[in-house]
């Protein structure tokens, strides 16, 4: 992997610019504005109907310094094959905008659900054609484009507006659909997930993804102050905290004679090494309004230790299958 600092990425043109419309606190463009930091040159960009896309492309201005396209909820995969066979092509008959280019990183940009429900389709049929693109999964845990209701990716017992907390059910019923290992099992060369508390490590990650032949996905922590209910402020020390809690944990996942191998990175690897590091999940629910319910009137110590117990369930398989 060709070498990238912070000298470096400081120094590159925006490819996202200011002056868009996210919410202040938002972390969709801390992660995307890391994720462009880290291209190797020509990049082309889509992005799936959601908070991204309504944001940064308001008619008639755009965000967007690179070239971009928005496609509907359910193909932005179909789009970023389309764009990276287009260029094939080119390349190979010698005529066309792209075909000058040796490496174009086409990336698609989709939510959760963009990505975990209505958009699957479409991702897993680009993944198993083998196109060469990276898909970015900004995962924020509900359909928060439209009004905060639940997606495949809102964590059990959150509350939005489509499951909400009442005195029967305290907020979404199912657990989180394990996307990452869905697409694991697609067989493709690189899996990582990202989180903008740790920027060097998505820059890393990110340039590792458009290096790779293949395609390649991108798994990234979208805190969001309006549907979580926490302040705008707070996103990076939230951001922190679910990956200390195991909530949300670093790792990558390449392909090395056709198996996964599993490696942990950053603060997740430091908490392999000392297991008491490990915080326990109740503070990072307790931080946000979409979980208070389990706290208020009295506290709900059997969903809570449900949760921790998931946590520890998954993070155990994780450390197993990195043979920590």
């Amino acid at each position: 992997m060709s070498e990238l600092n912070l000298k470096q990425a400081s120094r590159k043109p925006e490819g996202l610019a200011s002056g868009h419309r996210l919410c202040a606190g938002c972390a969709h463009s801390i992660v995307v504005r890391m994720i462009l930091k880290a291209t190797r040159g020509p990049t082309i960009a889509t992005s799936a109907t959601g908070c991204l896309e309504v944001a940064t492309s308001i008619m008639p201005y755009s965000s967007w310094n690179i070239p971009w396209i928005h496609n509907a909820f359910e193909n932005a995969a179909a789009t970023a094959s389309g764009i990276e066979a287009a260029w094939q092509a080119m390349r190979k008959k010698g005529k066309g905008p792209l075909a000058k280019y040796e490496t174009l990183d086409v990336i698609a940009f989709a939510g959760d659900g963009g990505t975990y429900d209505i958009g699957l389709q479409a991702l897993s049929g680009a993944l198993e054609r083998g196109h060469d693109f990276t898909y970015v999964l900004l995962d924020n845990e509900a359909y928060m484009n439209t009004g905060i209701q639940r997606s495949g990716g809102t964590p059990f017992a959150a509350a939005t507006t489509t499951s909400p907390a009442g005195r029967v059910i305290p907020g979404k019923k199912e657990w989180k659909k394990p996307i990452d290992e869905i697409v694991i099992a697609h067989g493709i060369p690189y899996v990582a997930t990202l989180n903008a508390a740790w920027p060097m490590d998505v820059m890393r990650k990110s340039r590792k993804a458009f290096e790779v032949d293949g395609p390649t996905f991108l798994h990234a922590f979208i805190g969001c102050p309006r549907g979580w209910r926490y302040p705008m402020e707070k996103t990076i020390s939230l951001s922190r905290l679910a990956t200390q809690t195991c909530m949300f944990p670093l790792y990558e996942c390449t392909l090395e004679e056709g198996r996964p191998v599993y490696k942990l990175s950053g603060p997740s690897a430091a908490i392999a090494r000392r297991p008491a590091s490990k915080k326990p999940v109740e503070e990072y629910l307790m931080s946000q309004g979409r979980f208070q319910h389990l706290f208020r009137p009295e506290k709900r110590d059997d969903l809570l230790d449900s949760i921790q117990a998931w946590v520890d369930h998954n993070w155990e398989i994780l450390l197993e299958k990195a043979g920590v």
